[in-house]
């Protein structure tokens, strides 16, 4: 009788993958990770799991998932053989991470290995959104009027390019794209739900999308970012959906869950929208866009008073908020302006989609209700936006500078309690309700805990999560021989003594880069105050022949991790996103320095809003919120260190208040034990001459 086939058989010591890879790492908290999600999808329950550094977590639901998914082609299972007159349903399964790297890990590495070691037949699938794939229709509609829609030489060639990228490419995805087009370019090719003509389509058989579509609903395992699956969240409550129903989903990096679903469940609408929007229509300076096209002067007055009544709008919500706006641009009441640019825009709207319905051409139709739609959308996002029609939710204005110089206006809201949202919508299905919801949902991190809690209690306060199960192992590294935790204890306090803190940090960052001969990462908490000290310390970087890498340069986040990588004598300064989500194992990165305790700073109106709703409800702000938020960041920041069971290094914290205030202790007590050295700013004492 052959042995059952479940994560112990496919990761165990004695399993398929040691028995196919060579140097394979036992790992019992791997099986006891794999073991909880098991139970849970079998049960049909929520589960969060906290899985250390080197626990390997992705193999430890990806197992599951594929197994509980493939169930039915067990022939002792009761999903073998289903009931007569019923077809057999292959269960589906989600697994939705938050950076593309580690999507990229699970798709092109981890699940192709699984495959081969799993004896039962599954697809998995990269689902990407609809606008990442090109439309093949709209692309000959785009070469056919190209001299009346593109603005230069440039974008011509841009669209020949994608035009020969067609030819050879397997997915038409805009990641596969040698060349990376203008927006305006890839606007007019991309694959649009509004604008589709679906099976009436001359290249339906041929569409990149649809290709990508039947894939996903053959799958058995879906992979996607959380921005895709919370967009589909949202959409769901509307009764359409982008992605197929699933039966259960993986949230892997889940600590990023509440930002990125706040996002997603509120509203974001910008003066470039609007712009963007008319000038695809009729751009008075180019003399182009599709009203152009088809010789439709009346209607392009119309889009002229739809945009003197979008600059208006938006330049009387400027003079609002300089004569009765907050700083952080909160806006707490509604109608603080009048909008008459939804009105406009709907009418303009009204006027395209009566025109495309007289024409002929399908395809010249579609150019017309997508216009229509994508209008009336605006025009609904500002009217929301302005009258303040979302419940439990905070608005505000947002102002940057475009390329013209001219003031770019951005509308935002967003609930102040995602977790109730996601109780709702994902966790508490109701019976009587029509919308699909999973049966299971796992969250998994490797920092979710503060301080020794084992419940999550933060986490699960803030995203909704009440029942289910808990799980957290620990690492199978050996913090006690590969790291060392340094503390500065007596620079002044960053809070009290703002300016002698940032003064005196150059002295003690050069002190410890040099402790390690460069191969650091030196986190900051803001943009300014990483500028000021990379600007200090390009001078003795350069003297020691050390480079150093700035985010506050030009260089994007991928360009400095390589140059940094191929490089190893050298300093990364980096911010929030450097935080989290980078891998550098080696010797390249055997010192990270964290400057400051990354305490939000709470003049975000999203921030400040939750603060004071935690306040209203009886609650301590900085205990309840602030503190346990910061002590995550925290882990992420000390987990970009040691990445394989070979890496070794030290931790630096410039921050005294880890010893000084009595919430210190939380911060260290979230760390893996390991040495702790503590050390006086004295010890750099000699290095005086460096300045901020």
């Amino acid at each position: 009788m052959s042995s059952p086939l479940d994560a112990d058989a496919i990761l165990g010591p004695e399993g398929r993958i040691a028995q196919r890879l060579n140097h394979y790492e036992h790992r019992p908290q791997q099986l006891q990770m794999a073991a909880a999600i098991t139970a849970a999808l079998q049960k049909g329950e929520h589960l969060i799991a906290e899985a250390g550094t080197g626990t390997g977590k992705s193999f430890a639901y990806l197992v599951p998932a594929i197994l509980h998914a493939t169930a039915d082609q067990d022939e002792s299972h009761p999903d073998h053989q289903p009931p007569e007159g019923k077809p057999k349903r292959t269960r589906r399964i989600l697994i939705s991470t938050h950076t593309i790297s580690l999507q990229e890990q699970l798709i092109n590495k981890d699940l192709p290995i699984l495959n081969s070691v799993i004896p039962r037949e599954f697809s998995a699938v990269l689902v990407k959104g609809r606008g990442n794939y090109v439309s093949l229709r709209r692309l000959g509609t785009a070469k056919a009027r190209a001299t009346q829609l593109m603005s230069y030489d440039k974008q011509l060639q841009q669209l020949k390019a994608i035009d020969q990228w067609t030819k050879s490419t397997n997915d038409g995805s805009l990641s596969t794209l040698p060349v990376r087009p203008d927006r305006d370019v890839w606007d007019e090719v991309q694959s649009d739900s509004g604008n589709c003509l679906g099976r009436k389509c001359k290249t339906y058989n041929e569409c990149f999308y649809f290709k990508a579509r039947r894939r996903a609903n053959g799958a058995q395992i879906l992979i996607v970012n959380h921005a895709l699956f919370f967009s589909d969240l949202a959409l769901r409550q509307q009764g359409v959906s982008i992605l197929p129903d699933y039966d259960a989903v993986v949230l892997d990096e889940c600590h990023t869950i509440e930002a990125v679903a706040g996002d997603h469940l509120g509203v974001r609408v910008t003066s470039g929208q609007v712009d963007y929007m008319l000038n695809k229509l009729y751009s008075p300076r180019t003399q182009k866009g599709l009203l152009v096209a088809h010789e439709l002067l009346q209607l392009q007055e119309d889009v002229e008073q739809c945009r003197h009544a979008s600059t208006n709008f938006f330049a009387d919500l400027l003079d609002w908020w300089e004569q009765h706006g907050t700083k952080n641009g909160r806006v707490s009441q509604a109608k603080v302006v009048t909008n008459a640019v939804s009105k406009v825009l709907e009418k303009l709207a009204g006027r395209l989609h009566k025109y495309g319905n007289d024409l002929k051409n399908e395809s010249d139709k579609k150019d017309f209700t997508s216009a229509h739609d994508r209008l009336m959308l605006l025009a609904g996002h500002i009217r929301s936006w302005n009258e303040q029609q979302l419940g439990d939710s905070v608005y505000w204005i947002e102002q940057t500078a475009s390329r013209h110089g001219l003031p770019r206006v951005t509308l935002a809201a967003a609930p102040v309690d995602v977790g109730s949202v996601l109780r709702e919508q994902l966790f508490q299905p109701r019976e009587d309700d029509e919308v699909a919801r999973p049966k299971s949902v796992i969250l998994t991190s490797a920092t979710l805990a503060v301080g020794k809690e084992t419940d999550f209690s933060f986490f699960r306060s803030r995203v909704g999560l009440s029942g289910g199960g808990s799980l957290r192992v620990g690492s199978p590294f050996d913090y006690s021989q590969q790291a060392q935790l340094t503390l500065v204890t007596d620079l002044p306090d960053p809070s009290a003594q703002r300016q002698e803190f940032e003064k005196a940090l150059p002295a003690q960052i050069r002190h410890y880069i040099a402790k390690t001969n460069g191969h650091a990462f030196i986190l900051f908490t803001s943009y300014d105050l990483l500028r000021r000290c990379a600007t200090a310390l390009v001078p003795w970087c350069n003297q020691q022949g050390m480079n150093l890498y700035s985010q506050a340069g030009d260089q994007t986040r991928s360009q400095l991790l390589d140059a940094f990588r191929k490089n190893p004598r050298s300093v990364l300064f980096g911010t929030d996103s450097f935080w989290q989500g980078v891998d550098v194992p080696g010797d390249a990165l055997q010192n990270v320095i964290i400057t400051k305790l990354p305490f939000s700073v709470p003049d975000h109106p999203l921030l400040q809003a939750r603060l004071e709703a935690i306040r209203e409800s009886g609650g301590n702000p900085f205990r309840d919120y602030q503190l346990p938020e910061a002590v995550i960041k925290l882990r992420q920041g000390f987990g970009r260190l040691i990445r394989t069971a070979t890496d070794s290094g030290i931790v630096v914290i410039l921050d005294p208040r880890v010893k000084t205030k009595p919430y210190g202790r939380t911060f260290v007590q979230s760390l893996p034990d390991m040495k702790t050295l503590y050390a006086s700013a004295a010890d750099a004492k000699s290095i005086t001459d460096t300045r901020v």
